[in-house]
C-alpha cells in the first residue's frame, strides 16, 4: 500500500511548540503511561488557573493540555514543567506518547505489571539524540495482557503474552517477534528506531507507521537483523477490550481504586487539585478520558469526586460521549459542541439511543476515539447523525 503524502510540516502541539488555537495557545503535556505525581498535578492546575483558561484537558492518548495561553506564556510554563519533572527533555518533548494498561500490576486481569517499562521506555526515548526527529504524533503502548491499550493504533507496542513472553506489535498488529520480559523496553526501542530508519529510508513525511509502504514488515525485518528475538506465528492481539469501567475497583493488594470519567475530558483546576489532595500515591489519566486513583483505604472518596462533578456511575451516559473543543476554541467548529452535548446529556436527549458517540464541530471529527462510534456533526444546518 502507498503512503499517503503528508502536505505540511507536522506541526503537533507540545509544551514548548504551542498551537494557535482561537481561543489562545494550546500546549499538549505528554505524561508518558498517563503516571500524574499529586505534587505534579498540582503544578498544572496552577498553570491552568494561572496561565490558561482554568483548566486541563485529557486527551486520547493519555496527555494532558492546556488552553487559551497567551502569546509567550509557554516560557513560563515550561520552567513550571521542569521543575516538577514534567519536561525531561525539550528536544525529545513531543514523542513522549506512551500508553499502559491502566492499574497495571494493581488489578486482576493483567500477566505481569507494565508501570516499570513506562519510565525505562521514556528514559530510552529521551537519551537517543536521533529519535528526536520522531513525528509528534508516535505511540507506544504497553499492554500487560488484558487488551485495554494493544488495539488503540500504537506504531511500536509491547503485549504481555505470559509471564515470560512479551509480543512486538507494530502498526496495532502482531509482528510476530516474541522476547522475554526483561527485554522488553529494548525490543520497543529497537523497533521506534527502526521505524525512523525506514522512514528516513522512504524519504517519507508520513506521521505514523501504517502510512509507510509496507512499514509494519520492513520494521520487523529490520528489527529481526538487529536484536536477538524469537518468532512466532502471528496471531491478533490489536483487538481493544476496552478500559476499565467507571466506579469502584478493588486492587489486588486489599486497598481500593476508584475510576473517574471526566466530562468531555475538560478537568477543571479545582477538580485537579482535589485529586491531587485524594491520591495519595498519584494517578493515572487513563485514554478513555478518566483517571484511575489508585491506592485508596476505602471508597470512601468517591463521594466528594461525585460532588465535584466527576462520573464515577459506571451507568452514566457520560462513559459514551466525548467531543471536539469546538466553539469558542476552534474557529472552524460550526457550533459549540461541548455545551450541545451537555445539553443532551442533561436532558436525556442523547441522539442514536446513548451509543457511544463522538460531538464534532466540523467534518474533521478531532479527537474522535477508535472503534465504534456515532459520529454527530455539526453543519451549517444542524447535526447530521451517522
Amino acid at each position: 500500500m502507498s503512503s499517503p503524502l503528508r502536505d505540511r510540516v507536522d506541526a503537533c502541539p507540545g509544551a514548548l511548540q504551542t498551537h494557535a488555537a482561537a481561543d489562545g495557545g494550546l500546549a499538549r503535556v505528554r505524561v508518558p503511561g498517563g503516571l500524574v505525581s499529586p505534587a505534579q498535578l498540582r503544578v498544572l492546575a496552577a498553570a491552568a488557573r494561572e496561565l490558561g483558561d482554568g483548566a486541563l484537558e485529557l486527551t486520547s492518548r493519555g496527555n494532558l493540555q492546556l488552553r487559551g495561553l497567551p502569546a509567550g506564556a509557554e516560557t513560563s510554563l515550561g520552567d513550571r514543567l521542569a521543575d516538577a519533572g514534567l519536561l525531561p527533555s525539550e528536544t525529545h518533548e513531543r514523542v513522549r506518547n506512551v500508553l499502559a494498561s491502566t492499574l497495571s500490576g494493581r488489578t486482576a486481569g493483567g500477566t505481569l505489571d507494565v508501570t516499570p517499562w513506562v519510565a525505562a521506555l521514556d528514559a530510552g526515548l529521551c537519551a537517543d539524540p536521533a529519535l528526536a526527529d520522531l513525528p509528534g504524533r508516535y505511540l507506544a503502548t504497553l499492554d500487560d495482557g488484558r487488551g485495554d491499550v494493544a488495539g488503540l493504533g500504537g506504531d511500536v507496542g509491547l503485549v504481555a503474552l505470559d509471564a515470560g513472553t512479551v509480543a512486538l506489535t507494530l502498526a496495532g498488529a502482531d509482528s510476530g517477534l516474541r522476547c522475554a520480559p526483561p527485554d522488553a523496553v529494548e525490543l520497543a526501542l529497537a523497533a521506534t528506531r527502526a521505524f525512523l530508519a525506514e522512514r528516513t529510508a522512504q524519504a517519507s513525511t508520513a506521521w505514523r507507521l501504517a502510512e509507510l509502504d509496507d512499514g509494519p514488515a520492513r520494521v520487523a525485518e529490520r528489527v529481526g537483523t538487529s536484536m536477538s528475538v524469537s518468532r512466532a506465528e502471528v496471531r491478533g492481539l490489536s483487538r481493544a477490550k476496552g478500559s476499565l469501567r467507571a466506579g469502584v475497583v478493588p486492587q489486588l493488594d486489599g486497598r481500593t481504586a476508584l475510576v473517574a470519567v471526566v466530562p468531555l475530558g475538560r478537568l477543571t483546576a479545582a477538580q485537579a487539585e482535589l485529586l491531587a489532595a485524594t491520591a495519595p500515591t498519584g494517578l493515572q489519566v487513563t485514554p478513555g478520558r478518566a483517571v484511575a486513583v489508585p491506592d485508596l483505604p476505602d471508597a470512601s472518596a468517591a463521594a466528594a469526586l461525585t460532588a465535584a462533578g466527576l462520573v464515577l456511575d459506571p451507568g452514566s451516559p457520560w462513559l459514551q460521549v466525548t467531543a471536539c473543543a469546538g466553539r469558542p476554541g476552534c474557529a472552524k467548529s460550526l457550533a459549540d459542541v461541548r455545551a450541545d452535548a451537555a445539553s443532551a446529556v442533561a436532558t436525556g436527549t442523547l441522539p442514536a439511543g446513548g451509543a457511544r458517540q463522538h460531538w464534532a464541530g466540523c467534518g474533521r471529527r478531532c479527537g474522535r476515539p477508535r472503534g465504534e462510534v456515532v459520529d454527530v456533526v455539526a453543519t451549517p444546518a444542524g447535526y447530521s447523525i451517522g
